[in-house]
């Protein structure tokens, strides 16, 4: 487990690799991660849109923008949890992925929280083809 914490916003992330949905003879590795954000602050926060910077293991950069997480905007009081799951093919047997998301508070004021960096990584049993 991986996790930031940002102006009492706690952003945890559970990377694991997904075998039946991957392809190794044709270069296709996918990963699933389950975030978890959790506000710690004393405030309402809601987050408006995401940024992914994600890394294959040849170093080759893709960024990802776009509103919300897995179609939603989620709201979070103070004490609120927030979950949900997506996924990232990559076309090398390992990588890592870091970002952030924008949120707004009760006073209009945006700002950034944190998404820890983390790898994705073929787990031991797993063989890839050369």
């Amino acid at each position: 487990m991986y996790r930031a914490i940002t102006r009492n916003i706690e952003v945890s992330v559970e990377p694991f690799y997904l075998e039946e949905r991957s392809d190794p003879a044709e270069s296709r590795y996918v990963w699933g991660y389950r975030v978890t954000i959790a506000n710690q602050s004393d405030e309402f926060v809601q987050l408006l849109s995401r940024y992914w910077h994600i890394t294959d293991g040849l170093g080759r950069v893709e960024e990802v923008r776009g509103a919300g997480v897995v179609g939603e905007q989620p709201e979070l009081s103070p004490g609120d949890s927030y979950q949900y799951m997506s996924g990232c093919p990559l076309t090398t047997p390992s990588g890592i992925m870091v970002g952030r998301y924008t949120m707004r508070n009760e006073r209009d004021e945006l700002f950034d929280v944190e998404i820890p960096a983390f790898s994705l990584d073929l787990p031991d049993t797993v063989r890839t083809v050369n």
